[in-house]
């Protein structure tokens, strides 16, 4: 791999720390909507930095999450449930930004956990493919 992509990668992974960071901290004060929106770009920053292994990485946020199921879940290096934590983040964080509704604790927390679980199996991924985090 690499300079060039090993540094992509590396600023794509610590805009998703920053991001479950804040979530964490959002949800401590109970503003439930802000820590659905940073789990969600925690997972899309996270999801590039494996899409940038491959050139593939995209600014469109359908086109992430389509890129991230064809190269990564259908071929079996990231397990289905990783995908179903993508695609729920992705519609409470719409519902929440666009929609208006109100969101909860229980789904505010369980988005933010599995946020940091889908951070934790990407850097995993990234080891096993040659990523140096240094």
């Amino acid at each position: 791999m690499d300079a060039e992509t090993q540094d992509k990668i590396a600023k794509y992974l610590a805009r998703s720390r920053q991001a479950v960071k804040t979530a964490k901290l959002v949800l401590a004060h109970e503003d439930f909507i802000a820590a659905v929106n940073r789990a969600y770009y925690a997972i899309f920053y996270a999801a590039n930095a494996l899409l940038a292994t491959k050139g593939l990485e995209r600014s469109k946020h359908s086109g992430v999450i389509a890129a991230f199921r064809q190269h990564f879940v259908k071929t079996g290096l990231i397990e289905p449930e990783f995908s179903r934590y993508y695609g729920a983040a992705m519609d409470e964080r719409h519902a929440g930004d666009y929609d208006l509704i109100q969101l909860d604790y229980e789904s505010a927390s369980r988005h933010v956990t599995n946020a940091a679980n889908f951070l934790n199996q990407i850097e995993k991924v990234l080891q096993e493919v040659g990523f140096k985090n240094e």
